[in-house]
C-alpha cells in the first residue's frame, strides 16, 4: 500500500506552543547522543539516562518533537499486553504504508520515549514519521499526557500488578482515566473490563469512544480481576461490576468495533461490521489474540480518520483500508520480544513467556501445553518486576503436576519452588544463579520444546544469556 498521509489532519498545537525552545535547543540531540555514547562506554547509567539528561536540559523536547507528527500519537497502556499490543499496532500501521515511530523494547517510562527519540531524529530535531505508537507504563502515562496529548489512546485492562507501586486496581483505573481525559481523537476501550469500559465517561466532548470485545463463549478465557474473586472498591471510576452492568443494561451490550469470536492454534476469527474474518496468525498464546482485537480496533480508527481527512484528494482511495487488508496485516505480526518469542537453541524451540501478575501467568499456563516440553520458571523482584511477589500464591500451578518443572531460578527461586511444592508440582532443580540455570536448562534434552516463564528483569537477563548461546533477533518492530 502506498504511503499516502493527509497533511491536513488537524493537530493539537496547544501543547506544542507551550514547549518553549531554549536558545541552545540546536544542541539537545547532540548532547543526548553523547550521553548515550558515554554511558555505553563506561557501562553506567542505563538506556534511559540520555532521556533523563534531555528532560533536564530541554524539557520541551518531547512535546516539540512529537508535535511534528501529522497523525499524532497512539498511546497504549494497561496492566497486561502493552508491549505486545504496541508492537502489533506499530507493525500493522507500518504494513499499511505509514512511517511509524515507536518504543519497541518496552522502555515505557517518559524518559525511555525521549531516549528512543534520540536514536531517530536528525541533529536538528526532525522526526521522519507520520505517527508515533507508544507504550506507556500506567503511572508514567499520566506524566506523558501532561506534555503530549495523544490523538489516540488504547486502554487494555486493569489487573492487580506490582502492588507495591499501584496498590489495588482501582488506583490503576484512576491513572488510566487521565489518559482517556487527555485524548483528542479516539479512545479505544476494553468492553469486557468494567473499569476500562467505564472510562468512556472521562473522554472529553468531541473525542470518539470505540470498544473491542469478546464473543460470549470466549469470556471464560479472559476473566476480569473481579471474575478471579478479588475485592473491589468502586468509587465512581471503576463502574459497576459485570453482573451489575448486565442487570442494568438488560440484554444490551456496548457495541464493539472489533470482536474476537473464535480462537484456535495460531488461528483467530474477528468480527467487524457484523462480518467474521478468519485468519492464521503468528502470535503465540490465546491472550495475544485478544490483544490483536485491540490492535485492530485502534489501527482501524487511525486509517479511517486518515482516509476521511484525505477525502478530497486523489489519495483518498489509497488511504481507505479494507477489512481484508487489516486482517492480512494482523496475520503478519510476529511476537514481541519475551512475549511468546521463540528462539532456537541447538534444535530446541525455546519460548520466552513474560509473567508479572496472576492473570498473565494463568493465561500463559493455559496457552502452552506442558506435555512434551521442559518447563523453567525464573522469578526476580527488582523494581521493574514489583517487589511484592505475594501474587504467586494466586496462580494455580496444578497443570504442571504431571510434567513437573525442570528448573526454577531467579532472585526469588526458593519462594517459587515453595509455591510449586504447595501445589504438588515436582521441581527437578533450583538455582538462584540465572545465567547458570538458563544455560543448563536450554542445553539439556536437545530437540525438546522448552517454556521459560519469567518476570520482566529475569526475561531481559534470560534473553541476554541466550544471545551468547545462539542468534537472537533484534527486538524492534521488523518482521
Amino acid at each position: 500500500m502506498a504511503n499516502n498521509v493527509s497533511r491536513d489532519v488537524p493537530q493539537d498545537q496547544s501543547s506544542v506552543a507551550q514547549a518553549r525552545k531554549p536558545w541552545y535547543a540546536f544542541a539537545t540531540v547532540a548532547a543526548g547522543r553523547f550521553v548515550r555514547f558515554a554511558s555505553r562506554v563506561t557501562k553506567h547509567g542505563g538506556s534511559a539516562l540520555p532521556g533523563k539528561v534531555v528532560e533536564k536540559i530541554d524539557p520541551g523536547f518531547l512535546t516539540r518533537t512529537l508535535g511534528q507528527l501529522p497523525l499524532g500519537v497512539v498511546l497504549v497502556s494497561g496492566t497486561n499486553g502493552k508491549t505486545t499490543t504496541t508492537r502489533m499496532v506499530a507493525s500493522m500501521l507500518s504494513d499499511l504504508g505509514l512511517k511509524v515511530f515507536t518504543n519497541p523494547t518496552g522502555s515505557n517510562f517518559v524518559r525511555g520515549v525521549v531516549s528512543a527519540l534520540l536514536t531517530e531524529v536528525t541533529l536538528g530535531g526532525k522526526l521522519d514519521a507520520d505517527i508515533a505508537v507508544l507504550e506507556l507504563d500506567e503511572a508514567y502515562a499520566v506524566h506523558f499526557v501532561k506534555q503530549v496529548k495523544p490523538r489516540y489512546a488504547l486502554l487494555l485492562n486493569v489487573m492487580r500488578d506490582q502492588l507495591d507501586r499501584f496498590g489495588e486496581i482501582d488506583t490503576t483505573a484512576k491513572l488510566l482515566s487521565h489518559v482517556a481525559a487527555a485524548t483528542t481523537g479516539t479512545v479505544v476501550l476494553n468492553r469486557e473490563d468494567p473499569r476500562i469500559a467505564a472510562l468512556a465517561a472521562k473522554a472529553p466532548a468531541g473525542t470518539t469512544v470505540r470498544y473491542f470485545g469478546l464473543a460470549d463463549d470466549l469470556r471464560h478465557y479472559f476473566p476480569s480481576d473481579d471474575d478471579m474473586a478479588t475485592t473491589v472498591s468502586v468509587d465512581g471510576v471503576a463502574g459497576p461490576l459485570p453482573s451489575e452492568r448486565e442487570a442494568a443494561a438488560g440484554t444490551a451490550e456496548l457495541p464493539a468495533d472489533v470482536t474476537l469470536t473464535a480462537v484456535g492454534d495460531h488461528k483467530a476469527t474477528f468480527q467487524m461490521d457484523g462480518q467474521d474474518y478468519a485468519t492464521d496468525v503468528k502470535l503465540e498464546g490465546v491472550y495475544n489474540l485478544y490483544n490483536a482485537a485491540a490492535a485492530l480496533a485502534v489501527v482501524r480508527a487511525v486509517m479511517q480518520d486518515n482516509a476521511a481527512a484525505s477525502k478530497a484528494t486523489a489519495a483518498a482511495n489509497a488511504c481507505a483500508v479494507s477489512a481484508d487488508e487489516l486482517i492480512a496485516a494482523v496475520s503478519r505480526v510476529t511476537p514481541a520480544f519475551g512475549r511468546g518469542e521463540v528462539i532456537d537453541v541447538n534444535g530446541s524451540p525455546v519460548e520466552l513467556l513474560l509473567v508479572k501478575n496472576p492473570m498473565g501467568f494463568r493465561l500463559s499456563l493455559a496457552s502452552f501445553d506442558p506435555a512434551n516440553a521442559d518447563t523453567m520458571i525464573a522469578i526476580n523482584d527488582e523494581y521493574a518486576d514489583g517487589r511484592d511477589m505475594s501474587w504467586l500464591w494466586d496462580v494455580d500451578f496444578t497443570s504442571l503436576r504431571a510434567s513437573g518443572v525442570a528448573m526454577v531460578s531467579g532472585v526469588r527461586a526458593w519462594d517459587m519452588a515453595l509455591r510449586l511444592g504447595y501445589d504438588q508440582v515436582p521441581v527437578a532443580d533450583t538455582n538462584t544463579d540465572l545465567e547458570q540455570a538458563v544455560t543448563a536448562f536450554v542445553n539439556a534434552n536437545p530437540g525438546t520444546r522448552k517454556h521459560i516463564y519469567c518476570t520482566y528483569t529475569a526475561m531481559l537477563k534470560t534473553r541476554a544469556v541466550l544471545g551468547r548461546i545462539t542468534e537472537v533477533r533484534d527486538a524492534g518492530v521488523g518482521k
